[in-house]
Protein backbone atom coordinates (compact mmCIF):
# COMPACT_ATOMS: atom_id res chain seq x y z
CA UNK A 1 0.00 0.00 0.00
CA UNK A 2 1.78 3.26 -1.17
CA UNK A 3 0.74 6.36 -2.46
CA UNK A 4 -1.81 7.34 -4.05
CA UNK A 5 0.29 7.25 -7.44
CA UNK A 6 0.43 3.10 -7.84
CA UNK A 7 3.76 1.24 -7.56
CA UNK A 8 5.82 -0.82 -9.59
CA UNK A 9 8.63 -4.06 -9.41
CA UNK A 10 12.42 -5.09 -10.52
CA UNK A 11 15.25 -8.29 -10.21
CA UNK A 12 18.12 -8.64 -8.84
CA UNK A 13 22.36 -9.12 -9.23
CA UNK A 14 24.90 -9.88 -7.21
CA UNK A 15 28.24 -8.12 -7.05
CA UNK A 16 30.96 -8.96 -4.61
CA UNK A 17 34.14 -6.96 -3.52
CA UNK A 18 36.53 -9.35 -1.88
CA UNK A 19 35.32 -10.56 1.50
CA UNK A 20 32.92 -7.56 2.21
CA UNK A 21 30.30 -9.02 -0.03
CA UNK A 22 27.01 -6.74 -1.02
CA UNK A 23 24.37 -7.53 -3.34
CA UNK A 24 21.83 -5.45 -4.92
CA UNK A 25 19.03 -5.61 -7.14
CA UNK A 26 18.88 -4.18 -10.39
CA UNK A 27 16.03 -4.60 -13.11
CA UNK A 28 16.29 -6.22 -16.36
CA UNK A 29 12.67 -6.70 -18.44
CA UNK A 30 11.22 -10.19 -17.91
CA UNK A 31 8.09 -11.77 -18.87
CA UNK A 32 6.17 -10.22 -15.73
CA UNK A 33 4.28 -13.59 -15.39
CA UNK A 34 7.49 -15.54 -14.71
CA UNK A 35 8.75 -15.94 -11.06
CA UNK A 36 12.14 -14.74 -10.81
CA UNK A 37 15.07 -17.00 -9.77
CA UNK A 38 16.14 -16.98 -6.57
CA UNK A 39 19.56 -17.79 -5.41
CA UNK A 40 21.06 -18.87 -2.11
CA UNK A 41 24.46 -17.49 -0.03
CA UNK A 42 25.75 -18.14 3.26
CA UNK A 43 27.88 -15.82 5.85
CA UNK A 44 29.12 -16.69 9.26
CA UNK A 45 28.63 -15.24 12.88
CA UNK A 46 31.92 -16.51 14.48
CA UNK A 47 31.56 -14.71 17.60
CA UNK A 48 28.57 -17.08 18.32
CA UNK A 49 28.89 -20.19 16.51
CA UNK A 50 26.12 -18.95 13.97
CA UNK A 51 25.78 -19.60 9.93
CA UNK A 52 22.79 -17.64 8.28
CA UNK A 53 22.04 -18.98 5.13
CA UNK A 54 19.89 -16.64 2.76
CA UNK A 55 17.87 -16.11 -0.24
CA UNK A 56 16.48 -13.53 -1.87
CA UNK A 57 13.72 -12.68 -4.54
CA UNK A 58 12.85 -9.65 -6.25
CA UNK A 59 9.41 -9.88 -8.52
CA UNK A 60 8.26 -7.46 -10.62
CA UNK A 61 4.75 -6.38 -10.46
CA UNK A 62 2.23 -7.08 -13.18
CA UNK A 63 0.40 -4.11 -14.15
CA UNK A 64 -1.95 -4.62 -17.57
CA UNK A 65 -2.47 -0.55 -17.61
CA UNK A 66 1.21 0.68 -17.78
CA UNK A 67 2.83 -2.84 -19.18
CA UNK A 68 6.48 -1.44 -19.46
CA UNK A 69 6.21 -0.14 -15.57
CA UNK A 70 9.55 -1.22 -13.70
CA UNK A 71 9.88 -2.87 -10.44
CA UNK A 72 10.56 0.07 -7.89
CA UNK A 73 11.20 -2.32 -5.37
CA UNK A 74 15.25 -2.85 -4.20
CA UNK A 75 17.26 -4.98 -1.71
CA UNK A 76 20.57 -4.84 -0.58
CA UNK A 77 22.63 -7.48 1.85
CA UNK A 78 26.16 -6.45 2.64
CA UNK A 79 28.47 -8.54 5.18
CA UNK A 80 31.47 -7.99 7.16
CA UNK A 81 30.16 -4.53 7.88
CA UNK A 82 33.52 -2.40 9.04
CA UNK A 83 35.59 -5.46 8.14
CA UNK A 84 33.75 -7.04 11.15
CA UNK A 85 32.74 -10.67 10.37
CA UNK A 86 30.11 -10.72 12.45
CA UNK A 87 28.15 -7.90 11.65
CA UNK A 88 25.62 -8.28 8.46
CA UNK A 89 23.00 -6.29 6.94
CA UNK A 90 19.46 -7.09 4.98
CA UNK A 91 17.30 -4.58 3.88
CA UNK A 92 14.46 -4.34 1.59
CA UNK A 93 13.67 -0.81 -0.37
CA UNK A 94 9.92 -0.25 -1.69
CA UNK A 95 9.11 2.48 -3.84
CA UNK A 96 6.17 4.86 -4.61
CA UNK A 97 5.26 7.50 -7.07
CA UNK A 98 6.68 8.49 -10.12
CA UNK A 99 10.38 8.49 -8.99
CA UNK A 100 9.85 5.80 -6.79
CA UNK A 101 12.70 4.16 -8.57
CA UNK A 102 15.43 6.35 -8.00
CA UNK A 103 14.30 6.65 -4.72
CA UNK A 104 14.11 3.11 -3.77
CA UNK A 105 17.89 2.67 -5.35
CA UNK A 106 19.25 5.50 -3.56
CA UNK A 107 18.40 4.78 -0.01
CA UNK A 108 19.38 1.55 -0.53
CA UNK A 109 22.79 2.59 -1.36
CA UNK A 110 23.29 5.46 0.72
CA UNK A 111 21.12 4.17 4.09
CA UNK A 112 24.44 1.01 4.26
CA UNK A 113 27.18 3.20 3.40
CA UNK A 114 26.27 5.63 5.73
CA UNK A 115 25.59 3.31 8.62
CA UNK A 116 28.98 1.46 7.59
CA UNK A 117 30.70 4.65 8.09
CA UNK A 118 29.73 5.50 11.61
CA UNK A 119 32.20 4.44 13.86
CA UNK A 120 29.48 4.35 16.61
CA UNK A 121 27.62 2.00 14.59
CA UNK A 122 28.67 -0.85 17.23
CA UNK A 123 28.59 0.70 20.58
CA UNK A 124 24.49 1.99 19.81
CA UNK A 125 23.16 0.38 16.79
CA UNK A 126 19.61 1.82 17.84
CA UNK A 127 21.09 5.73 17.55
CA UNK A 128 23.11 4.83 14.42
CA UNK A 129 20.01 3.86 12.88
CA UNK A 130 18.00 6.91 13.43
CA UNK A 131 20.85 8.99 12.53
CA UNK A 132 21.14 7.01 9.44
CA UNK A 133 17.64 6.93 8.49
CA UNK A 134 17.62 10.79 9.54
CA UNK A 135 20.56 11.51 7.43
CA UNK A 136 19.77 9.47 4.36
CA UNK A 137 16.17 11.48 3.91
CA UNK A 138 18.04 14.98 3.97
CA UNK A 139 20.38 13.58 1.43
CA UNK A 140 17.49 12.63 -0.90
CA UNK A 141 15.58 15.41 -0.75
CA UNK A 142 19.02 17.54 -1.76
CA UNK A 143 19.40 14.60 -4.47
CA UNK A 144 18.86 15.12 -8.10
CA UNK A 145 15.98 13.11 -7.83
CA UNK A 146 12.38 15.00 -7.53
CA UNK A 147 10.94 13.40 -3.77
CA UNK A 148 8.09 15.94 -4.03
CA UNK A 149 5.91 12.81 -4.29
CA UNK A 150 7.96 10.38 -4.19
CA UNK A 151 9.58 8.07 -1.97
CA UNK A 152 10.13 4.53 -0.16
CA UNK A 153 9.64 2.91 2.99
CA UNK A 154 12.40 0.64 4.33
CA UNK A 155 12.78 -2.36 5.96
CA UNK A 156 16.13 -3.22 7.35
CA UNK A 157 17.56 -6.01 9.46
CA UNK A 158 21.00 -5.27 11.28
CA UNK A 159 23.00 -8.77 13.07
CA UNK A 160 25.72 -7.52 15.37
CA UNK A 161 26.41 -11.10 17.05
CA UNK A 162 23.59 -12.68 18.20
CA UNK A 163 21.83 -9.59 18.48
CA UNK A 164 19.43 -8.85 15.63
CA UNK A 165 18.37 -4.92 15.25
CA UNK A 166 15.10 -3.99 12.83
CA UNK A 167 14.44 -0.52 11.80
CA UNK A 168 11.52 -0.07 9.78
CA UNK A 169 9.88 2.99 7.98
CA UNK A 170 6.87 2.51 6.17
CA UNK A 171 4.56 -0.80 5.66
CA UNK A 172 6.98 -3.36 4.50
CA UNK A 173 7.49 -6.03 7.14
CA UNK A 174 9.72 -8.06 9.93
CA UNK A 175 8.95 -11.85 10.88
CA UNK A 176 11.20 -13.66 13.11
CA UNK A 177 10.13 -18.18 13.57
CA UNK A 178 10.40 -18.85 16.89
CA UNK A 179 9.94 -22.25 18.24
CA UNK A 180 7.18 -23.33 21.25
CA UNK A 181 7.46 -26.87 21.89
CA UNK A 182 6.51 -28.62 18.46
CA UNK A 183 5.49 -25.69 17.31
CA UNK A 184 7.08 -22.41 14.76
CA UNK A 185 5.06 -19.04 15.03
CA UNK A 186 5.58 -15.75 13.71
CA UNK A 187 6.53 -12.55 15.68
CA UNK A 188 6.38 -9.64 13.93
CA UNK A 189 9.56 -7.65 14.41
CA UNK A 190 8.17 -4.55 12.95
CA UNK A 191 4.57 -2.95 12.82
CA UNK A 192 3.04 -1.29 9.70
CA UNK A 193 3.23 2.82 9.83
CA UNK A 194 -0.01 3.67 8.51
CA UNK A 195 -2.92 5.87 9.31
CA UNK A 196 -5.07 2.42 10.70
CA UNK A 197 -2.38 2.20 14.05
CA UNK A 198 -3.92 5.06 16.43
CA UNK A 199 -0.70 6.55 17.43
CA UNK A 200 0.54 7.01 14.00
CA UNK A 201 -3.31 8.09 12.92
CA UNK A 202 -3.06 10.76 15.79
CA UNK A 203 0.52 11.84 15.38
CA UNK A 204 0.15 13.27 11.74
CA UNK A 205 -3.23 14.68 12.50
CA UNK A 206 -1.41 16.62 15.13
CA UNK A 207 0.96 17.90 11.95
CA UNK A 208 -1.74 19.23 9.75
CA UNK A 209 -2.74 15.84 8.02
CA UNK A 210 -6.53 15.44 6.99
CA UNK A 211 -6.72 10.78 7.34
CA UNK A 212 -9.70 10.34 4.96
CA UNK A 213 -10.07 7.41 2.61
CA UNK A 214 -10.05 8.18 -0.86
CA UNK A 215 -14.13 7.86 -1.09
CA UNK A 216 -14.41 10.20 2.16
CA UNK A 217 -12.19 13.12 0.41
CA UNK A 218 -13.81 12.55 -2.91
CA UNK A 219 -17.24 12.69 -1.13
CA UNK A 220 -18.77 9.50 -1.56
CA UNK A 221 -18.68 8.44 2.10
CA UNK A 222 -19.12 10.40 5.37
CA UNK A 223 -15.90 12.08 6.28
CA UNK A 224 -16.65 12.38 9.78
CA UNK A 225 -15.94 8.57 10.34
CA UNK A 226 -12.94 8.15 11.73
CA UNK A 227 -12.63 4.92 12.29
CA UNK A 228 -11.06 2.71 9.42
CA UNK A 229 -11.40 -1.02 10.71
CA UNK A 230 -8.19 -3.34 10.39
CA UNK A 231 -6.23 -3.58 7.79
CA UNK A 232 -6.19 -6.96 7.30
CA UNK A 233 -9.89 -7.05 6.59
CA UNK A 234 -10.53 -3.63 5.57
CA UNK A 235 -7.44 -2.42 3.46
CA UNK A 236 -9.29 -2.24 0.06
CA UNK A 237 -10.34 1.93 0.62
CA UNK A 238 -7.44 2.89 3.28
CA UNK A 239 -7.12 6.09 5.26
CA UNK A 240 -4.97 8.23 3.88
CA UNK A 241 -2.66 11.61 4.22
CA UNK A 242 -4.19 14.76 2.54
CA UNK A 243 -3.13 18.47 3.09
CA UNK A 244 -5.72 20.39 4.86
CA UNK A 245 -6.85 22.30 1.51
CA UNK A 246 -5.53 19.67 -1.12
CA UNK A 247 -6.08 16.20 -2.61
CA UNK A 248 -2.72 15.31 -2.03
CA UNK A 249 -0.75 13.39 -1.21
CA UNK A 250 -2.39 10.59 -0.68
CA UNK A 251 -0.22 8.44 1.35
CA UNK A 252 -1.45 5.61 3.13
CA UNK A 253 1.64 5.10 5.22
CA UNK A 254 2.86 7.66 8.06
CA UNK A 255 6.58 7.33 7.57
CA UNK A 256 8.87 6.93 5.04
CA UNK A 257 12.15 8.12 3.38
CA UNK A 258 11.62 11.14 0.58
CA UNK A 259 7.85 11.92 -0.03
CA UNK A 260 8.82 15.67 0.87
CA UNK A 261 5.48 17.11 0.86
CA UNK A 262 4.43 14.37 3.00
CA UNK A 263 6.85 15.40 5.12
CA UNK A 264 5.24 19.14 5.62
CA UNK A 265 1.92 17.21 7.32
CA UNK A 266 3.88 14.47 9.53
CA UNK A 267 5.54 11.80 7.37
CA UNK A 268 8.99 11.23 8.64
CA UNK A 269 11.62 8.96 8.29
CA UNK A 270 12.71 8.52 11.86
CA UNK A 271 12.79 4.65 12.48
CA UNK A 272 11.31 2.44 14.68
CA UNK A 273 13.85 0.18 15.81
CA UNK A 274 13.10 -3.52 17.99
CA UNK A 275 16.13 -5.72 19.68
CA UNK A 276 15.95 -9.40 19.56
CA UNK A 277 18.48 -11.74 20.98
CA UNK A 278 19.38 -15.00 18.48
CA UNK A 279 19.73 -18.34 19.10
CA UNK A 280 19.89 -21.44 16.67
CA UNK A 281 17.76 -23.36 19.15
CA UNK A 282 14.44 -21.03 19.60
CA UNK A 283 14.92 -19.40 15.90
CA UNK A 284 15.26 -21.00 13.12
CA UNK A 285 15.06 -17.95 10.06
CA UNK A 286 13.45 -14.43 9.90
CA UNK A 287 11.91 -12.51 6.58
CA UNK A 288 12.18 -9.33 5.67
CA UNK A 289 9.56 -8.71 2.80
CA UNK A 290 8.29 -5.74 1.30
CA UNK A 291 4.39 -5.31 1.68
CA UNK A 292 3.99 -6.91 -1.28
CA UNK A 293 3.85 -9.98 0.35
CA UNK A 294 1.82 -9.24 3.25
CA UNK A 295 -1.30 -7.89 0.96
CA UNK A 296 -2.81 -11.04 1.29
CA UNK A 297 -0.60 -13.22 3.36
CA UNK A 298 -0.31 -13.49 6.73
CA UNK A 299 2.88 -13.27 9.00
CA UNK A 300 1.58 -16.60 10.38
CA UNK A 301 1.22 -17.99 6.56
CA UNK A 302 4.21 -16.92 5.41
CA UNK A 303 6.42 -18.63 8.64
CA UNK A 304 4.45 -22.04 7.96
CA UNK A 305 5.67 -21.60 4.45
CA UNK A 306 9.51 -20.98 4.72
CA UNK A 307 8.88 -24.07 7.56
CA UNK A 308 7.91 -26.20 4.93
CA UNK A 309 11.48 -25.85 3.04
CA UNK A 310 14.91 -27.10 3.97
CA UNK A 311 16.27 -24.58 1.29
CA UNK A 312 15.18 -20.87 1.53
CA UNK A 313 15.94 -20.54 -2.70
CA UNK A 314 12.59 -23.07 -2.45
CA UNK A 315 10.79 -21.20 -0.09
CA UNK A 316 11.19 -17.46 -1.39
CA UNK A 317 9.80 -18.81 -4.84
CA UNK A 318 6.42 -20.28 -3.08
CA UNK A 319 5.75 -17.50 -0.93
CA UNK A 320 7.03 -15.42 -4.45
CA UNK A 321 4.00 -17.41 -6.39
CA UNK A 322 1.45 -17.66 -3.41
CA UNK A 323 1.51 -13.72 -2.99
CA UNK A 324 1.61 -12.88 -7.15
CA UNK A 325 -1.35 -15.93 -7.60
CA UNK A 326 -3.66 -14.06 -4.26
CA UNK A 327 -3.16 -10.48 -6.10
CA UNK A 328 -4.65 -11.86 -9.17
CA UNK A 329 -7.37 -12.95 -7.61
CA UNK A 330 -8.13 -10.53 -5.48
CA UNK A 331 -7.03 -7.59 -7.90
CA UNK A 332 -6.72 -6.73 -11.66
CA UNK A 333 -3.04 -6.40 -10.85
CA UNK A 334 -0.23 -7.38 -8.75
CA UNK A 335 2.44 -5.03 -6.65
CA UNK A 336 6.37 -6.01 -6.87
CA UNK A 337 7.28 -9.04 -4.17
CA UNK A 338 10.79 -8.77 -2.94
CA UNK A 339 11.92 -10.60 0.57
CA UNK A 340 15.09 -11.85 2.20
CA UNK A 341 14.81 -15.19 3.94
CA UNK A 342 17.62 -15.87 6.32
CA UNK A 343 18.11 -19.17 8.44
CA UNK A 344 19.82 -19.55 11.78
CA UNK A 345 22.07 -21.90 12.09
CA UNK A 346 24.76 -23.62 14.37
CA UNK A 347 28.37 -22.85 12.52
CA UNK A 348 28.89 -26.14 12.51
CA UNK A 349 25.42 -27.74 10.72
CA UNK A 350 25.56 -29.10 7.61
CA UNK A 351 23.74 -26.99 4.98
Amino acid sequence: MGCIQMKCCRRYAVSSDGDKKEETGVYPDHNPHVIANPFLSVVDVPSHNLRLSYSVISQRGYYPETPDKENQDSYCVKNNIQGNPNVHFFGVFDGHGLCGTQCSNFVRDRLIEILSNDAALLDDPVRAYSKAFIATNEELHHSEFDDSMSGTTAITALVVGDKLYVANVGDSRAVLAVREGDQVVSQDLSYDQTPFRKDECERVKLCGARVLSVDQVEGLKDPSIQSWGDEETDGSDPPRLWVQNGMYPGTAFTRSVGDNMAEKIGVIADPEVATIQLTSSNHPFFVVASDGVFEFLSSQTVVDMVNKYVDPREACSAIAGESYKLWLENESRTDDITMIIVHIKDLNTDL
